[in-house]
C-alpha cells in the first residue's frame, strides 16, 4: 500500500463541481493509501470556486488550497500542484468530473504493484463534435511528425505517477510548458488505460476553439524546434523554384524571342514569395518571443492564500476524513 496519495486539480470557475468532486474522490480513494491528500489549485477563479474550497478545507484538513493572485493558466496550475504534493504516488485530474474518479483505484493499482511510473487515462472521443474530432487527430497528426516524442490521441493531463517520475517532471523549469509533451520525454516505463468520454458535469469549458489552437501552436512551437529548419527547407523550395521558373523564361525567350511580360505570372510570384516570407517571420518571432519570456525568467504563478499548508504548525494531522453530516452543517458556498 501507498503511504500517501496526492491528487492534484487544477480548478477555474468550478465552483458548481467541487462538492461533488471532493465526495467522489474521497470514497474512489478509500483504502488506496496510508495517507491521503486532496491539492485544489484555484486558478483566479471569478466564481465562488474559492470559498467552496474554503469550505471543504476547513472540515477536511486533507484538502489543502492554493490559490493564485490571477488566472495563470492551467499549465502554471499543475505545476503549483505538483510541487506542493508529497505523496509517494502523485495524480493529475480535472475538476469538471469529465475525469472519473472511479478510475483511480485502477490507475493507483497499477502503479502501486510497480508495472509503471506513468499511469495514464485514455479517453474515446464519444459526445465530441465531428469538427473537434477532426482537429484533434490532425493536431497529433502533424505534432507526432515534428517532436521526437510520442503524443497519443485521447491521452490527456489524467494520469498517476510515482514520486521519480514527478520528481523528474519538476526538473523540467522551462516558461512555456507544454505539460503532454513532457509528460513523455520523462520516459518511464508506461501503462494506459481507457475509458469511456463522459460529458461535463457543470458550468462550461473555458476551452474554447480558439483556445484549443493556440494551445496546438503551443505544442508545436514550445516542444521543438523543427520549425526553424522547416522554414530554412521553404526558402531553400522557393529560390530553387525561381531558378527554374528563369530557366523557363530563357529557354521561351531563345525559342520564341520577346513576350509581352505576364502580369498574372508577376503577381502570383511576388504573392507567393511574399506569403512564404511572412510565414517564415511569424514561426522566428515565435520563438523569439518564447526565448524573450525565458529570459525574464519569472515566477510561473503567484500563490495570494494557501489553506492547511503542511509548513503551518497549525494544520492538524491529515487522516481526519470531514463526513457529510459536517459538509451540511458547514453549509454550501
Amino acid at each position: 500500500m501507498l503511504s500517501m496519495l496526492s491528487l492534484v486539480v487544477p480548478c477555474y470557475n468550478e465552483a458548481a463541481s467541487l462538492q461533488r468532486l471532493y465526495a467522489e474522490t474521497v470514497e474512489a480513494t478509500a483504502g488506496l493509501s496510508q495517507e491521503f491528500e486532496l491539492i485544489l489549485v484555484n486558478d483566479g477563479s471569478r466564481d465562488n470556486t474559492l470559498d467552496v474550497a474554503r469550505q471543504l478545507a476547513d472540515h477536511d484538513p486533507r484538502v489543502r488550497v492554493l490559490s493564485f493572485s490571477r488566472n495563470f493558466g492551467k499549465e502554471p496550475a499543475m505545476l503549483a500542484g505538483l510541487r506542493a504534493a508529497r505523496g509517494d504516488a502523485v495524480a493529475i485530474m480535472d475538476a469538471d468530473l469529465q475525469h472519473p474518479p472511479q478510475l483511480l483505484r485502477d490507475m493507483v493499482g497499477v502503479l502501486d504493484r510497480g508495472e509503471a511510473d506513468q499511469v495514464v487515462a485514455r479517453r474515446s472521443r464519444d459526445g465530441d463534435s465531428k469538427v473537434r474530432t477532426f482537429f484533434s487527430r490532425m493536431f497529433y497528426k502533424v505534432v507526432n511528425g515534428m517532436v521526437d516524442v510520442e503524443l497519443t490521441d485521447g491521452v490527456g493531463d489524467f494520469r498517476v505517477m510515482s514520486r521519480r517520475a514527478v520528481d523528474a517532471l519538476l526538473q523540467l523549469g522551462e516558461q512555456n510548458r507544454f505539460s503532454k509533451g513532457l509528460f513523455s520525454w520523462i520516459g518511464y516505463p508506461t501503462v494506459m488505460l481507457s475509458y469511456k468520454n463522459v460529458l461535463r458535469d457543470a458550468g462550461e469549458s473555458s476551452w474554447t476553439f480558439k483556445a484549443l489552437v493556440n494551445y496546438g501552436i503551443d505544442g508545436v512551437v514550445s516542444f521543438n524546434q523543427k520549425p526553424l529548419r522547416a522554414v530554412f527547407i521553404i526558402g531553400v523550395a522557393a529560390i530553387v523554384a525561381s531558378l527554374l521558373y528563369l530557366v523557363w523564361l530563357l529557354v521561351g525567350w531563345l525559342i520564341s524571342g520577346v513576350q509581352t511580360p505576364g502580369y498574372l505570372t508577376t503577381i502570383t510570384a511576388v504573392t507567393l514569395f511574399s506569403g512564404v516570407q511572412l510565414i517564415s517571420l511569424a514561426i522566428i518571432a515565435e520563438y523569439i518571443g518564447r526565448i524573450y519570456l525565458e529570459v525574464k525568467g519569472r515566477p510561473h504563478y503567484i500563490i495570494a492564500e494557501s489553506i492547511n499548508d503542511p509548513a503551518d504548525p497549525a494544520v492538524t494531522a491529515l487522516d481526519h476524513p470531514a463526513t457529510n453530516a459536517q459538509l451540511e452543517r458547514g453549509g454550501h458556498a
